[in-house]
């Protein structure tokens, strides 16, 4: 498979992770370079890892993963997003802050990565090596979650604190678009 293909699917795949990490920008004002850095890191390696997972699970799972991979993450998603919303709801404005949880971030990690594992399966079944793939797969969410964030806070700066609540609701709709398969 030539670059520019890989590449173009390294792109598609990210776009949920830099929805997710935009909102993430915008609810986590005060996270740190580190934690920047960590959701990048967390999320290309699980981009770089679901491929290759998917890769060597080949045909013998391909049916069973198709058919509940968009539940899994939308579960994952709608979980992290109405806890956003309930915490936002639930909490005096003067305290509306979305924390920085490692939890958090391997479960986000997680919802918009599945996607990756059947790109694995499709590598395998076209006969396509697939570490150099994967890197930059990996790469390229990486680069488009921190990029995501820095803008989201951006955003948040310009939008104040309500994006909480609208961040939930963006997880929700990532999810449902993953379920309805968009």
């Amino acid at each position: 498979m030539e670059f520019l293909s890989i590449f173009l699917i390294a792109v598609a795949l990210a776009m949920d992770s830099f929805s997710v990490s935009l909102t993430k920008g915008f609810t986590q004002k005060d996270m740190n370079a580190s934690q920047m850095i960590c959701y990048g890191l967390l999320f290309g390696a699980f981009h770089v890892l679901m491929p290759v997972l998917g890769y060597y699970a080949g045909e013998t799972i391909t049916a069973f993963v198709t058919s509940i991979a968009p539940w899994i993450a939308f579960i994952l998603l709608l979980i992290v997003g109405l806890d956003m919303i309930k915490d936002s709801i639930q909490a005096d404005d003067d305290k509306l802050k979305d924390e920085f949880s490692i939890k958090e971030v391997i479960i986000l990690a997680i919802a918009t990565s599945i996607d990756a594992f059947a790109v694995g399966i499709t590598f395998a079944l076209l006969n396509t090596y697939i570490l150099i793939p994967s890197i930059v797969i990996g790469s390229v969410v990486c680069l488009f979650t921190i990029s995501g964030i820095l803008i989201g806070r951006k955003l948040g700066d310009y939008f104040g604190d309500k994006f909480l609540i609208l961040g939930g609701v963006i997880l929700i709709l990532i999810g449902i678009k993953i379920l309805l398969g968009f």
